[in-house]
């Protein structure tokens, strides 16, 4: 029931939010104890802020009810992913270069299943990080469980 109003969403704010400076990074149409939560994450080189959010939510909110898509009762949320956020690509990663990451691990490399480093660079499937412990460390990305910001 949510994955066609995911798809619907997404494929509308990948077009808008484009003209606006900012990337759609993810979009969650859940329940939620409060009732149903339709929930947008949204970047940009600036960052976002609260009047980023508020002009992205008028005009999702204009969009869906001109679309008629959902038909129950639903709140609206635009946010940014936060300092923490989640890096679900090598794209993501890319555009992070330079910044403090923790990458679970499916299993060990250099002894440990949880790398803490800067993000050094990006290279076809494999990302390099100078670990805190001052070494230099490849890890392919099918090898990563989580990967996010850290502070």
């Amino acid at each position: 029931m949510s994955e066609p109003v995911v798809a619907k969403v997404q494929a509308f704010a990948e077009t808008l939010l484009p003209s606006m400076g900012l990337e759609l990074v993810e979009v969650q149409f859940r329940l939620e104890g409060h009732g149903w939560v339709l929930r947008l994450f949204i970047d940009g080189k600036e960052g976002v802020t609260l009047d980023t959010c508020g002009r992205v939510s008028r005009e999702v909110s204009d969009y869906l009810d001109v679309e008629d898509l959902i038909a129950q009762a639903y709140h609206l949320e635009v946010s940014s992913p936060g300092l923490e956020r989640v890096l679900r690509n090598l794209d993501d990663c890319q555009r992070n270069i330079g910044k403090k990451v923790k990458v679970k691990l499916r299993e060990d490399v250099v002894g440990q299943r949880i790398l803490i480093g800067i993000l050094h660079q990006v290279e076809g499937e494999t990302m390099e990080l100078d670990l805190e412990e001052g070494e230099r460390c490849q890890v392919a990305w099918n090898q990563i469980r989580k990967a996010r910001l850290s502070l």
